[in-house]
């Protein structure tokens, strides 16, 4: 297949758009219905998605209907029980599904049967995959774009407002409405007991938008005050010397015996939860407990284990005896 091979289509909902096809096309799971591009690209990029696909293309007067709706959606964990009501409602209400992959593997039964079309596509596609979305609304239709977690957390719900502004449209002419979702920090804490009650920040080490040298300086920052920490992407084939600059400046600053929750895939098939002391933390890094899908929860310097579980005190024993 060329790599070149451009052609100009008509698009379903009536916008008219270019696509480019590629080699890296056979990733793509469905074809466009609403004026995005839907190839994907496992090259050129930092993160493996190709600079083509990060234009937006068809703006509000592209489209003739009537906009419909669009709602970000957070699954939550992962595992269909640990979905709010609201959210299962949301995706059972929509006409069509937009989503990454492995997250649209994620849905019940029940809203994969029940909606009209689901659009996903592998990693990295997130402008492409939110432009669909929304360009699906645009045309017309009540939307879904899921997401784990919260969609407010290291996820697309900013990044749908920002390309909406783009578009010339605007929220409120799309009913854009956000359904959280319990964050990874929230469900890995319950796997382990109590580190995060009290001050956490939060920090992802795998994040293609943002230079290390930045993340550098926010863990730095963190790990010198009393915050637990809450990390998330640790670890990636392609930046694994983050996860080894994370460990080096978290044990500059913090006791090696530290009570760090390691938990991978919560909520999963493939879960697994341990309890390490930050000294043993870099050794994790080349194995199957620690990669995108983990999420590492560092006490602060109150924090302890107590009968496997992790505790960092509230504080409520300075105030009252119990």
């Amino acid at each position: 297949m060329s790599t070149d091979n451009t052609e100009s289509t008509e698009s379903k909902c009536g916008a008219s758009t270019d696509e480019t096809t590629t080699d890296a096309d056979a990733t793509a799971e469905t074809s466009s219905k609403c004026g995005a591009s839907s190839s994907d690209s496992s090259s050129s990029s930092s993160c493996g998605a190709s600079s083509d696909e990060e234009e937006v293309g068809a703006t509000v007067d592209d489209f003739e209907a009537d906009p419909g709706r669009l709602v970000a959606v957070g699954l939550g964990p992962g595992q269909p029980e640990g979905m709010t009501a609201k959210a299962r409602s949301a995706l059972l209400e929509a006409e069509h599904i937009v989503g990454y992959t492995t997250y649209v593997e994620l849905l019940p039964d029940e809203v994969t049967e029940g909606a009209e079309d689901i659009y996903n596509t592998p990693m990295c596609g997130e402008v492409s995959r939110t432009e669909e979305a929304i360009d699906r609304a645009l045309a017309g239709n009540d939307v879904a774009i899921i997401g784990s977690g919260d969609p407010n957390v290291y996820a697309l719900a900013g990044l749908a407002l920002e390309i909406i502004e783009s578009k010339g449209a605007t929220a409120s002419m799309l009913d854009f409405d956000v359904v959280p979702g319990v964050p990874a920090a929230q469900s890995c804490a319950a796997r382990v007991g109590a580190p995060l009650v009290n001050d956490t920040v939060s920090i992802s080490l795998s994040d293609h938008l943002t230079d290390m040298p930045t993340i550098e300086s926010r863990l730095h920052a963190t790990a010198k005050e009393g915050f637990t920490i809450s990390i998330y992407n640790p670890w990636s084939r392609k930046r694994r010397e983050n996860y080894q600059k994370c460990c080096e400046i978290l044990l500059e600053h913090r006791d090696p015996e530290t009570p760090v929750g390691v938990v991978h895939a919560a909520g999963r098939e493939d879960e697994q939860v341990e309890i390490v002391e930050l000294g043993e933390l870099p050794e994790l890094g080349e194995t199957d407990l620690v990669d995108m899908t983990t999420t590492l929860l560092v006490g602060n310097e109150d924090t302890y284990v107590w009968d496997d579980r992790m505790v960092t005190p509230r504080g409520y024993e300075t105030k009252y005896d119990y």
